[in-house]
């Protein structure tokens, strides 16, 4: 069996987007974390409006092939929803520099997670936080919920995977050829089991590349009894914000006023 971490596996799963540098939207910070030689993750913090104060705050993963200045104009549903919001991207994409890969994708996580609290210490945060991600952003999302209890109050997972190996063959990898073998105790749904944090998922119903089975699997997975799997009905992976409408953010807002 050959390491999964490896070039032919990443350069199947990663879609890196650079983009050069530019002036944070108004009412934005932008702020990098770093992550390891050669690896400084750019994250952007959307305060609300009326103050960061002891609202909840959302640190957000975003899916493959986006970058965080994809998420500016979302910005004001996640204040609507009762949230400040800090969008993080991984190695490679947007401002960020270094290269992406599966290991760092888990990794990064928890030193962006740092550089975010120590920015809400700056900011006088007192709230809950809650770590959200999208597709591939699920895996730092849950990384962070199944070891960070102590600093993460809530894990909202959209669209996320439970398996692995079922998305590489998704994608075009050749598995097999290549002898990958799953990850066990040591993927998404495994990660899910120790999560003891109340959990919010939002599934597509017609989801065609992670099918809605994977949410299924998280779901049941999570020992935690405050879990919540919402499917939006008609919905594929990449319209989901939009079918869902007031399903979506709803769900959201209720999920984090639940965190107090």
């Amino acid at each position: 069996m050959i390491e999964i971490d490896n070039p032919i596996v990443n350069s199947g799963i990663f879609f890196p987007r650079p983009e050069a540098g530019g002036t944070p939207p108004t009412g934005a910070r932008d702020f990098f974390v770093e992550a390891g030689p050669g690896a400084r993750i750019h994250v952007r913090m959307h305060p609300h409006p009326e103050g960061i104060g002891s609202r909840p705050v959302v640190l957000h993963f975003h899916g493959n092939g986006e970058i965080v200045s994809d998420y500016d104009d979302l910005a004001p549903a996640y204040h609507s929803a009762g949230a400040s919001v800090c969008f993080a991207d991984f190695r490679g994409y947007g401002q960020s520099s270094g290269s992406p890969s599966i290991r760092a994708l888990v990794a990064d996580a928890h030193p962006i997670l740092d550089g975010t609290l120590r920015i809400l210490r700056e900011e006088r945060h007192d709230g809950p936080i809650a770590v959200m991600g999208r597709s591939l952003g699920s895996a730092p999302a849950i990384e962070l919920a199944s070891a960070r209890s102590a600093d993460v109050s809530g894990l909202i997972v959209e669209s996320g995977f439970a398996r692995t190996m079922p998305l590489l063959a998704l994608l075009g990898i050749p598995t097999a050829m290549l002898g990958l073998a799953e990850l066990e105790g040591d993927d998404n749904e495994d990660r899910m089991g120790r999560v003891t944090i109340p959990v919010l998922l939002i599934h597509a119903e017609d989801d065609m590349i992670v099918p809605l089975w994977h949410a299924e699997r998280n779901l049941v997975r999570v020992p935690s009894q405050a879990k919540r799997l919402v499917v939006i009905p008609g919905a594929d992976h990449n319209d989901i914000m939009a079918t869902g409408g007031r399903l979506y953010w709803g769900s959201l807002a209720a999920f984090l006023a639940s965190l107090g």
